[in-house]
């Protein structure tokens, strides 16, 4: 708030005005800017960070022998990363003699083949999901994730996913597949690395694949 300016009289009936310096009161504005600090401390959405989930085996002790799991060949599905956002797949084991099968990361690409194998684990969560939201599932919301993981854990018809990484692949390739993974609902996947069989695959199916000509620059 401003102060008043006062008036003196002088002699001979007339006022003058009392010369003063000009002086503003900045409380009120103290107070105003707390509020507003408030306001926007309660009222803004602060980013939150995005975290992978990725699930890792438990630890082997040094001493401790363990007999690797069998897998059927049935359920296996061996994904490798290829250049140029290629994804190139096979179920089984490594065969030089079949050619690799090739996709890439549309909607029609590895998803839908990942959903085509894993339908049936993929329809319980689906289902699970809509019970919880419709009230039929009586739950708390903390403890959804781990029926989820319950349900991916009692599943024995879904794919065995091997995921590998040829030497000209890109690194956001692999955090796509991994999105892939938890989107589809996969339960059992696994980061490996790649055999030579497979680079031999690859290169194969890279020197198979038609290359497009460019067209050659007309001269003025």
């Amino acid at each position: 708030m401003a102060e008043i300016i006062q008036e003196e009289k002088q002699k001979g009936g007339k006022r003058r005005p009392k010369k003063g310096s000009t002086h503003i009161d900045m409380t009120p504005m103290v107070d105003l800017m707390c509020l507003l600090i408030t306001f926007f401390m309660l009222t803004t959405a602060f980013s939150k960070p995005k975290v992978m989930e990725i699930v890792l085996p438990d630890k082997i002790k040094k001493d401790q022998k363990i007999d690797p799991p069998k897998i059927a060949d049935s359920r296996t599905l061996n994904i490798i990363l290829g250049p140029d956002d290629i994804v190139y797949w096979y179920p089984g084991k490594p065969d030089a003699s079949k050619p690799l099968q090739k996709t890439d990361f549309s909607a029609n690409g590895i998803r839908q083949i990942l959903l085509d194998r894993n339908l049936a684990l993929f329809k319980k969560i689906e289902k699970f999901q809509k019970d919880v939201i419709a009230g039929k599932i009586n739950i708390q919301p903390d403890s959804v994730r781990t029926a989820i993981k319950a349900l991916k854990n009692d599943d024995d018809t879904g794919p065995i996913v091997l995921i590998k990484f040829y030497k000209k692949a890109k690194y956001k390739n692999l955090v796509d597949i991994i999105d892939e993974m938890s989107i589809v609902g996969i339960a059992r996947y696994i980061l490996t690395d790649i055999y030579p069989i497979e680079e031999v695959m690859v290169e194969t199916a890279l020197a198979s694949a038609p290359k497009t000509l460019t067209p050659p620059i007309a001269k003025k």
